[in-house]
């Protein structure tokens, strides 16, 4: 498939105008307008200096503002890199030193953040300021080149476009292991392909009602707003603050009459754990789709017993590969609480290899490192060949230089039915009194507790013999006292004694990152931080005395 992501909208609009497109509380726009003011940012860009190539970040609410922000930056020939709004502001400002920006776009109460970033950002040059409110917020330094107000009395006219489907369409940042965010650039072609694969295969279409759910930085918002879109179908934007509040997002679901609902898995398991989900509830919705983190086999089980009409598909993959590389489509509610859900099988044009630390391919059967090949494979890391090159590898035999696999850091396996199953993260598998030992398997077993909304499991590093500690975080059901012991024994009922946790922490609520999934650096840090008091309090023992 050839062509450019706003061509899709461009098409849907000139098709149908007065049909709704970016539905929100505040504001909504229908294609018409959509493609009109998507038009009016691009001939601002485009007379500001923006060219082929250029990178405009934004940092905005998720609003419909930032949609038409997004189409505007592609007509203009550019890339887009949306940012978090909620900062902070360190992080934003290495990223606006990778990206060097020629334009940042922004809307909302971002004023002191954006302010924040470009005080402690060092760059070769100041990046042009849109304001995508009426009135900027502030008058000094830097100056908003422009505000909406000005777009108003442009031509609406789209300007001609010389991108091609090889160029980026936009960057989108992840966390690095070294405490340096990447920036994953991410094709108009990639995308592409995988929408031509999605909309036949989910049936999408024009009657559609979706979900926007993600964060506008996080990769499971492309699929959101060009799948939608795309389709000529209507993007419902998730209320500001209802992710906190699980009965606010059911009543968006029912009042909004959504068709389909796109997160991550933690967003579905919190509204099953505090049972807002009825049964025979959202009678419209007909697709439940997640991906990002292993959803729990039970919180899938309550899910399809309350939505029978609806269903379930668990979609993997990471940044790098676009969106997703493979799918599986639940036929049947799990029978026991512990039975995996796996991956799947490649989406078309994909390809999932399991190999050995020899770049051997491994048995079915046998855990193995997880690569991936195919069309979605992202061209690497902008401006960082050499992290590129650490991930992005020359295919075992292939035939040229563009012939290369991802290696994604997890681990799989692939079973007797030919489906592949996720076993873990790499850096997740500890090895504890001699035992090899995956973090996973026992959130999983935790998760099948009937005392629980959530947990995470971590390991920090101990002095004693045993290597890694292991460690619970975890959030009692409502209602429910729940205590260390009786987990553990509970726990044990199921898991070998060394692989129970050590540590116990309960929460009111676990950390989150920005893209919504538990943040289990955050959660290790206040085991070592705990561990730390603890070590504080003791008391001291006296020295003993010398020996002649």
């Amino acid at each position: 498939m050839s062509g450019l992501l706003q061509d899709l909208i461009t098409d849907r609009a000139l098709a149908r105008p007065e049909a709704p497109a970016v539905l929100s509380e505040g504001a909504s726009l229908t294609y018409g307008e959509l493609d009109a003011g998507s038009n009016r940012l691009a001939r601002m860009l485009w007379d500001l200096g923006c060219r082929r190539g250029d990178r405009v970040a934004l940092l905005m609410p998720k609003m419909p503002a930032a949609i038409m922000s997004m189409l505007g930056v592609l007509k203009a020939d550019a890339a887009y890199v949306p940012l978090d709004p909620a900062g902070p502001a360190p992080r934003l400002a290495r990223m606006l030193e990778v990206c060097g920006c020629q334009c940042i776009l922004a809307a909302g109460p971002t004023a002191a953040l954006l302010r924040e970033a470009l005080a402690r950002a060092t760059l070769v040059r100041r990046p042009l300021l849109g304001w995508l409110d009426t009135q900027a917020p502030w008058d000094a330094d830097p100056p908003a080149a422009f505000t909406a107000a000005d777009l108003h009395g442009l031509p609406a006219t789209r300007i001609a476009a010389r991108n091609r489907d090889t160029d980026l369409a936009h960057i989108l940042f992840t966390s690095g292991s070294t405490g340096v965010p990447k920036g994953v650039m991410v094709t108009h072609q990639s995308v592409l392909r995988f929408l031509q694969w999605a909309w036949p295969h989910f049936g999408i279409s024009a009657s559609d009602r979706a979900s926007q759910h993600s964060p506008l930085h996080f990769d499971l918002s492309t699929f959101d707003i060009f799948s939608t879109l795309g389709a000529g179908a209507q993007l419902h934007l998730t209320p500001p603050g209802a992710n906190l509040l699980p009965h606010k997002l059911a009543q968006f679901i029912r009042k909004s009459r959504l068709t389909q609902w796109f997160s991550v898995p933690s967003v579905l398991n919190l509204m099953a754990k505090l049972n807002v989900v009825r049964s025979a509830d959202f009678p419209a919705l007909r697709r439940v789709m997640w991906c990002g983190e292993v959803l729990p086999t039970p919180t899938l089980m309550h899910w399809m017993r309350c939505l029978p009409h609806a269903s379930f598909t668990n979609l993997y993959g990471p940044t790098e590969a676009t969106i997703a590389s493979s799918h599986y489509t639940v036929p049947r509610p799990p029978v026991h609480e512990r039975e995996p859900i796996p991956i799947g099988t490649a989406c078309a044009g994909e390809e999932l290899m399991i190999l050995d630390s020899e770049m051997r391919a491994v048995a079915d059967s046998e855990i193995g490192d997880l690569y991936i090949g195919g069309v979605g494979l992202s061209p690497g890391y902008w401006n960082d060949p050499d992290k590129t090159r650490e991930v992005f590898l020359p295919r075992p035999g292939g035939a040229g230089p563009h012939d290369r696999i991802y290696r994604t850091g997890d681990l799989a396996r692939r079973g007797a039915d030919g489906l592949f199953y996720f076993a873990g993260r790499g850096d997740s598998q500890i090895k504890s009194r001699g035992y090899r030992i995956e973090l996973g398997e026992i959130e999983t077993a935790l998760h099948a507790l009937p005392g629980l909304r959530e947990c995470a499991v971590v390991a920090v590093q101990s002095a004693g013999f045993e290597g890694w500690m292991i460690c619970c975080a975890y959030v009692p059901a409502r209602g429910r006292a729940t205590h260390p012991a009786g987990l553990r024994q509970s726990l044990g009922h199921v898991l070998p004694a060394y692989m129970l946790p050590a540590r116990w922490m309960q929460c009111d609520t676990l950390p989150r990152n920005a893209n919504g999934k538990v943040d289990r650096p955050e959660v290790r840090r206040r085991f070592l931080q705990a561990e730390a008091q603890a070590d504080a309090r003791a008391p001291r023992r006296a020295s003993a005395p010398a020996q002649s």
